[in-house]
């Protein structure tokens, strides 16, 4: 989904008159980058990007990704519950497909909001817990038909809702301004024959993620992404 909230985010950014544009240096922090999809694609529209993973094997695969690529990120082994970084260095952090797969999301949105500067934008993405999203996980991890993955790598009950996501972060001084769906945007028969495709092993995730053309859409039942403010 890559494309898809890079696009979301490049656009608010732009709104809010937080892209570089070469006069500047602002500093973006990843947190939870995994193998450097979103690190990479931030470096390439010109911030300084720091990239905090717990994997070391992650770590390995991203630093070695963006040294093939001639990007300069700054990688380091850490969780999100303890932020390797200094206070108020960051002038925009995202979180994406991280928040429910923490035990502490409080504590993870604490460190969020210690690393932003005052004014800072926060930006994010996650599933919500809705009916909707419950099928489509034990879909696409449980049933033998229509199993696309072989290990679980989510867990319903850890999903947030929006508004249970936006009340946390309140209390941690980070204050949610926009939330807008995430999801496929491809109509029935396109989705369901790339499900198929990569079930079948003929099409790989990024050939599915291109047919179902994810983005933003006007539906929250499955994923939602949006972005906060670092209150002053």
């Amino acid at each position: 989904m890559t494309a898809g909230r890079v696009s979301y985010f490049r656009s608010v950014l732009a709104c809010m008159d937080q892209l570089p544009d070469g006069t500047a240096a602002l500093a973006a922090l990843d947190i939870g980058s995994g193998g450097g999809f979103l690190a990479e694609e931030f470096c390439r529209l010109g911030f300084r990007v720091t990239g905090v993973e717990p994997s070391e094997v992650s770590v390995r695969t991203a630093r070695a990704h963006a040294a093939a690529a001639g990007l300069d990120i700054d990688y380091r082994l850490g969780s999100g519950e303890r932020l390797p970084v200094v206070d108020a260095a960051f002038d925009v952090a995202y979180c994406c497909d991280v928040l429910e797969h923490v035990t502490d999301v409080d504590r993870v949105l604490a460190e969020t909001a210690r690393a932003l500067r005052p004014g800072g934008v926060y930006l994010f993405d996650t599933p919500n817990r809705t009916l909707a999203s419950k099928l489509v996980t034990k879909a696409t991890q449980q049933w033998r038909l229509t199993r696309i993955v072989d290990f679980q790598g989510h867990d319903w009950a850890m999903f947030l809702r929006p508004q249970e996501l936006a009340e946390r972060a309140r209390r941690h001084g980070i204050s949610v301004q926009e939330i807008v769906g995430l999801g496929p945007r491809a109509n029935v028969r396109t989705r369901v024959g790339a499900a198929v495709g990569l079930r079948r092993r003929r099409l790989n995730y990024r050939q599915v993620s291109e047919r179902l053309d994810m983005g933003r859409t006007r539906s929250t039942r499955l994923f939602y992404m949006g972005y906060a403010i670092k209150n002053y």
